[in-house]
């Protein structure tokens, strides 16, 4: 009797114990939640027909979005401040017109 009292007051059922059970339900419960995840977005991951009929009218590949780039000039562009969190941003957007204006004229 006095073996077992020691065993159960002894760390690893104190401390070792409470933890692989924490650890062994835990990844059933992830499992579970993972489970219910991939169902719903199995139910509603559905696409309208509609919209692949036009996906498949309009195809975008990377071909023709690296086209795309390669025409805009990437080597003449400014850097643009954009406002604070604590700025307005309608405020800081007529500064910068006004500051534009200045330096065409």
């Amino acid at each position: 009797m006095e073996k077992l009292r020691r065993l159960w007051r002894g760390r690893t059922m104190t401390f070792g114990v409470p933890l692989l059970l924490y650890l062994i339900g835990g990844s059933f419960g992830l499992r579970e939640f993972a489970q219910i995840r991939y169902d719903v977005h199995k139910l509603h991951g559905k696409v309208d027909p509609a919209l692949k009929e036009k996906l498949k009218q309009n195809p975008v590949t990377l071909e023709s979005e690296y086209e795309k780039l390669d025409k805009s000039n990437l080597d003449n562009w400014e850097n643009i401040r954009g406002p604070n969190l604590w700025e307005d941003s309608r405020t800081v957007q007529k500064q910068r017109r006004e500051a534009l204006r200045l330096k065409t004229e």
